[in-house]
Order: C-alpha cells, then sequence, then structure tokens
C-alpha cells in the first residue's frame, strides 16, 4: 500500500490548499464588494490554519482585503511562521 504521506502528496495538498485560500480571500473580496453573503472569518483563518497561510496572505494583500483588520494583518503571518517552524522542528528532528 502507498503511504498516504509521501512527499508527492504533502506538496500537492499544500499547493491546493494555498490555491483555495488565495481563491477564497478573492470570493469574499467579491462579495463584500457586492453585499452578498460573505465566507467567514472563522472559515478564513481555517483555511490557513490548515496550511494555506501562503494563498490567504497572497490574496489578502493582492486583493487588499482585511488588510485593515490587525486580526488578520498580524493572525494570517503568526500562523504561516508557527507551521514553518513547526514543520522545521519536525523535518531536522527526524534527520537525526
Amino acid at each position: 500500500m502507498e503511504n498516504i504521506f509521501s512527499i508527492q502528496n504533502i506538496t500537492i495538498y499544500f499547493i491546493i490548499i494555498n490555491i483555495v485560500g488565495f481563491f477564497a480571500m478573492w470570493i469574499d473580496k467579491r462579495k463584500a464588494q457586492k453585499g452578498a453573503w460573505r465566507i467567514s472569518e472563522q472559515a478564513l483563518f481555517y483555511i490557513t490554519l490548515f496550511g494555506g497561510g501562503i494563498g490567504t496572505i497572497l490574496g489578502m494583500y493582492t486583493f487588499r482585503h482585511k488588510t485593515k483588520k490587525l486580526r488578520f494583518t498580524i493572525g494570517f503571518p503568526v500562523i504561516l511562521i508557527s507551521e514553518i517552524i513547526l514543520i522545521g522542528y519536525l523535518f531536522l528532528k527526524n534527520i537525526k
């Protein structure tokens, strides 16, 4: 049986979740401009928490969406940096 947590599968997951994060910010911005139903802030944070930090941050600044909310301008990068540190730690721990 193939290992589901292979480097290839993990890479594909991170690419997809970051694309989802980028487009979630775009969709939410468009809906905000039209006064339509919005993607919840909690959902945007979950996307970031599950590995979509690069995509949501790129989307936030590309579409100038949520850039005035400190919760996002600090929260998204803190989550992303924490995940990078965690992944780096786990990677270094497994090398030894």
